[in-house]
């Protein structure tokens, strides 16, 4: 009882510690970030060139980039609303011989560690692990954030006038989240689980944006331009902003019961509910409710025990599903992020009676949400062409691998290391994922 009472006390203290520093270092929160890199009304380039009625030129431009680069958000949170987490049985599962009338050991390895197996913990049994992962997304659909090419057209571009002007824009996204999670699983009874995951998730975005004028309709300088340091003219302009923020995340309830059980073959059927705790304008949690029900087969033979889950990912209304760039400014206004159909196969290995292996390939099918599109701009004068990108609804999948082990260090303590690496380029993408934690049995 003593022991239960000291990590609880000190999982207690690293949540608080976590919630106490909750706070984004921009005053909007990191979702506004990227919709309003250039400012509420969007890209006005200086212009000393007066319209022919005189009046003063607005020199105004648009971009697919700025007014609807809020499919980033929606990718962001459709990452965060299916990130991988470990599974939240115990290494340690329990069933009761009848024959000796006691609990005894159900399986032979310490089981898988980004997905689930049959077997519950046992009844009355309570585990207790925290985990550390850390993402740095790299790419999004195949194309690198630290090179994202974009063209802003002038407000009623016109072949041949000072409107046929174009800005080309290299923008550099570098976006990290880091998370540490703790799961407690509960026996209530030797075939159904319930269980808590409480992720604490420290995310930080930093967004640079060197914008051109490109002069295709004009010759003068000073028709388009920006200000440089001094005050100056230049055709080149330069545009940033970053944030962090930390705090609690989207916690994650699960019921989980064997439906099925004859020999070493097990069907267990579980729900997740995934609570809009984490703040989405801060980029801490998805800010829609989630409901995830799945089923996990698994089998043993001896030390090996391989497994299939599959699951459905329902997911709500969320800001971050809803950003736009309007004429007065960024409207948030709550969607639907996309739904997903979550998939794994994998098995585990007990090498030894202290080390078991984990091997997975997992997936998804994220349904109608929105992909980023290479394409290449061409300008007014027919001659001219610029890399661009677009946004376009469409259904995707990705798929990735896992490969760790957990590690019997002592008593019914156990080490976790896992490594999770992209397969493919669909959607917002970390090449290499790890994963650390601890697990403990009472």
């Amino acid at each position: 009882m003593a022991k239960r009472v000291i990590v609880l006390a000190a999982l207690l203290a690293l949540l608080d510690t976590a919630a106490a520093q909750a706070q984004a270092s921009s005053g909007r929160g990191l979702a506004y970030l990227i919709p309003g890199l250039f400012g509420s009304a969007g890209l006005i380039v200086n212009s000393d060139t007066p319209l022919p009625s005189g009046e003063p030129h607005s020199a105004h431009f648009n971009s697919a980039f700025q007014r609807n680069f809020g499919p980033f958000n929606t990718a962001l949170a459709t990452q965060l609303a299916a990130v991988p987490l470990p599974t939240p049985a115990s290494g340690f599962t329990y069933g009761f011989d009848t024959a000796l009338g006691v609990f005894q050991r159900s399986t032979q390895s310490f089981g898988p560690i980004l997905s689930a197996r049959a077997e519950t913990i046992g009844k009355k049994k309570f585990s207790l692990s925290v985990n550390y992962q850390s993402f740095r997304f790299d790419s999004i659909d195949g194309v690198d954030l630290g090179n994202l090419p974009a063209v802003f057209t002038h407000d009623g571009a016109a072949a041949g006038t000072g409107r046929a002007d174009l800005v080309t824009t290299a923008n550099s996204i570098d976006l990290s989240v880091d998370q540490v999670a703790a799961f407690l699983p509960y026996g209530l009874a030797d075939r159904l689980d319930v269980s808590v995951a409480i992720p604490v998730v420290s995310t930080e975005l930093n967004v640079v944006s060197v914008a051109t004028v490109q002069r295709i309709g004009t010759v003068d300088p000073r028709t388009h331009y920006f200000r440089d340091a001094r005050g100056g003219v230049s055709t080149i302009g330069r545009f940033a902003a970053s944030g962090s923020a930390s705090g609690i995340g989207d916690i994650i309830l699960q019921v989980k019961g064997t439906a099925f059980k004859r020999g070493a073959t097990g069907l267990a059927l579980a729900v997740d509910a995934r609570l809009p705790t984490g703040s989405e304008e801060d980029l801490l949690g998805s800010g829609a409710l989630g409901l995830k029900p799945f089923a996990a087969l698994s089998l043993s033979h001896k030390r090996f025990s391989p497994h299939f889950n599959l699951a459905y990912q329902w997911n709500g209304k969320s800001i971050l599903a809803g950003f736009q760039q309007t004429g007065t400014g960024i409207v948030a206004e709550k969607s639907d992020l996309p739904d997903q159909v979550l998939y794994a196969v994998g098995a585990d290995l007990g090498v030894s009676q202290t080390l078991t292996l984990a091997f997975d390939i997992l997936g998804r099918r994220v349904i109608d949400s929105q992909q980023l599109v290479p394409e290449t701009f061409r300008a007014l004068d027919g001659q001219s062409t610029f890399p661009n990108i677009a946004f376009q609804p469409s259904s995707f999948n990705e798929l990735d691998a896992a490969i760790g082990f957990k590690v019997n260090v002592a008593g019914r303590l156990l080490v976790d290391f896992n490594v999770l690496f992209k397969l493919n380029d669909s959607g917002l993408r970390d090449k290499v994922t790890p994963l650390l934690g601890i697990e403990y049995s009472f």
